[in-house]
């Protein structure tokens, strides 16, 4: 059996990483970036530090900060526009993503859209888009989503509330800037739900059917980091240390994912965030301890070998009580974060009850329950869904 790498070229960690972002963009040949943000980071005075950095360079550059959170193929649509006027009469060449995931993805969109035309769902999985793009550089302000890091793209469908799953080579940014100083304002709610979301890649890509070696030890080295610093980072955002860690162990779990794909805790989480409108990091929280405890019978060593990476089990414990660590665990930080039920945000029971058919179609469409160890059916979906229900 051969695995497939894909990574970004060039990746810049540490406090003020931000101030390189000139020289990165001409080791990777843009000269003519658009910003891709969002208001938070202009209220916050992100894209006036970034701008700052590109205009001290003499850097021209253009600005789209209207990026939704879980973007639509609308917004898409307006970025679209802005990329297509061009810059002081030339054409852009490449994209700057400053934010979470959502606006990283909407630039691996853009990507694709600018030169090569169509619609979204024209490029949706199971289409994998490996012709090349526009150069994308990514700026994390969470750490979570590992978009940085990953060829993925997800954006909905405003037509149906389908959160399109896009892959290929096009979606891999070329170059990343972590900067931990960026995630210092990060609300609590934000912190959790993304650091959860990081978290569910890592054990996906781990219990992957498609993990090979390489992803195994980025999926294991983003839990070392991740598990024992979310806390830390939740109850004091000021904690640097743990914000780098977790923006460092996020970045893992994406290579992970990236390369090992995810599982069904995100094949149903997709379309619960595109239906009920749940931040992406918060549904999947909602699903990691059930659809966990539901799959470890099929890979009890591999959730088990997730356990000790987290800190929870010594090695010579039993894959048994590994795994009962690891259920204890997800519950325990679900707890803790704050995490609702979906009952609990608010969604209501009879809509909730009428789209679980659809929402089991749609996660099965993705492809990612496929790759999970214990492979659902839809009914099998439905069930999970009543329980999580809660």
């Amino acid at each position: 059996m051969t695995a497939s790498l894909v990574l970004p070229r060039l990746i810049r960690t540490g406090s003020g990483a931000l101030a390189e972002i000139a020289d990165l963009l001409g080791r990777c040949g843009v000269s003519r970036p658009l910003i891709i943000t969002d208001p938070t980071m202009v209220q916050l005075g992100y894209v006036d530090r970034l701008s700052g950095h590109l205009a001290g360079a003499g850097i021209a550059f253009g600005l789209f900060d209207a990026t939704e959170p879980e973007p639509t193929e609308t917004s898409v649509i307006s970025a679209e526009a802005i990329l297509a006027s061009g810059c002081e009469g030339a054409a852009f060449d490449g994209l700057v993503a400053l934010g979470g995931g959502s606006a990283i993805d909407t630039a691996k969109a853009l990507a694709v859209l600018g030169p090569h035309g169509g619609r979204m769902r024209d490029y949706k999985v199971p289409r994998m888009v490996d012709e090349p793009g526009l150069p994308v550089v990514a700026i994390p302000t969470t750490a979570g989503t590992g978009s940085e890091a990953t060829r993925v793209t997800v954006i909905t469908d405003p037509e149906n509330d389908e959160k399109m799953l896009c892959m290929g080579l096009a979606f891999m940014p070329v170059a990343a800037i972590l900067d931990p100083d960026l995630t210092l304002s990060l609300p609590k709610r934000v912190t959790a739900d993304t650091g959860i979301d990081a978290l569910t890649h890592a054990i996906e890509a781990y219990v992957s059917r498609k993990a090979s070696p390489f992803s195994d030890q980025q999926a294991l080295a983003a839990m070392r980091l991740i598990a024992p610093n979310l806390r830390r980072a939740f109850h004091d955002g000021e904690d640097r240390e743990a914000r780098e860690a977790l923006l460092i162990g996020a970045c893992f779990g994406g290579i992970a994912f990236s390369n090992a794909s995810v599982a069904l805790v995100h094949g149903m989480s997709r379309p619960i965030g595109a239906f009920f409108h749940v931040p992406h990091g918060l549904s999947n929280a909602m699903l990691l301890p059930a659809i966990t405890r539901w799959s470890i019978p099929a890979a009890p060593k591999r959730y088990a070998d997730c356990a000790r990476a987290m800190g929870l089990a010594d090695e010579a414990a039993s894959d048994a009580f590994s795994n009962d660590a690891l259920i204890n665990e997800l519950r325990a930080l679900n707890e803790e974060l704050g995490v609702p039920t979906p009952t609990g945000f608010g969604i209501a029971h009879e809509r909730w009850q009428q789209l679980r058919p659809l929402m089991a179609e749609q996660a099965l469409a993705s492809g990612s329950p496929g790759n999970n160890p214990r492979v659902p059916s839809a009914d099998e979906i439905i069930a999970l869904y009543d329980e999580v229900w809660g």
